[in-house]
C-alpha cells in the first residue's frame, strides 16, 4: 500500500517521537492493531483543526467509527491530561522552567450577561391553576386577601370552601 499524501495537521516526526511513548500501546492477547496510532491521531488532528463532521473524514485516514473509539477510549483511561501534563512539563523544561509550576494564577473577571439580571431572565415561571380563570376577583360571598388561602366554612353538607374545589369548576375551563 502506497503511503498517503500529508496534511499540513499530520504530526510532524519529531512530534511524534515525544507523543509515541504516552500513547498506549495494545494490550497483550488481544485483536492486533488494524491501523497505526500515528495515523489515529493524525485524524483526530484533522479533525480538530478542519472543524468537519466525523463522517467526512478523508477516506485516506482510519474509517471515523475507530478513530472515535480511540477518542473515547484514551478519554475515558486518562490518556489525554496525561498527554497534556507531560507535552506541558516538557515544554517547561526546554524554557529553563521547572517541570511542574510553584504558582499558578487564577483570573476572575465579571461579566454583564443580560440587562434583565442574569439567569433569571431565562428561568420560566410557574402559574398555578388559579391564573387560568378569566375573572381574578373571588367568587360571590368570598373575601379575604389574595395572598391568604381561602376561609373554609361549616355547612350541613361538611366543610366547604368559597373558592372552587377543582379546575373543572373554574370559570372558562371546559
Amino acid at each position: 500500500m502506497e503511503p498517503r499524501q500529508p496534511y499540513p495537521t499530520d504530526l510532524t516526526d519529531r512530534a511524534w517521537e515525544l507523543i509515541q511513548p504516552l500513547v498506549p500501546t495494545a494490550t497483550a492477547g488481544g485483536r492486533p492493531e488494524t491501523y497505526p496510532k500515528r495515523e489515529m491521531l493524525n485524524a483526530l488532528w484533522y479533525l480538530a483543526r478542519s472543524g468537519c463532521a466525523w463522517r467526512l473524514l478523508p477516506h485516506d485516514f482510519p474509517p471515523w467509527p475507530v478513530v472515535y473509539h480511540y477518542l473515547r477510549a484514551w478519554r475515558d483511561d486518562g490518556t489525554w491530561p496525561h498527554l497534556q501534563d507531560m507535552l506541558r512539563g516538557d515544554v517547561r523544561v526546554a524554557a529553563g522552567q521547572q517541570r511542574q509550576p510553584s504558582a499558578g494564577i487564577i483570573e476572575s473577571q465579571s461579566v454583564k450577561t443580560t440587562a434583565k439580571g442574569g439567569s433569571t431572565a431565562t428561568i420560566r415561571t410557574k402559574t398555578s391553576m388559579a391564573a387560568h380563570v378569566i375573572s381574578s376577583s373571588p367568587p360571590e360571598g368570598c373575601s379575604w386577601p389574595w395572598w391568604s388561602r381561602p376561609p373554609v366554612y361549616q355547612t350541613a353538607m361538611g366543610p366547604s370552601s368559597c373558592w372552587p374545589s377543582s379546575a373543572a369548576s373554574f370559570p372558562g375551563s371546559g
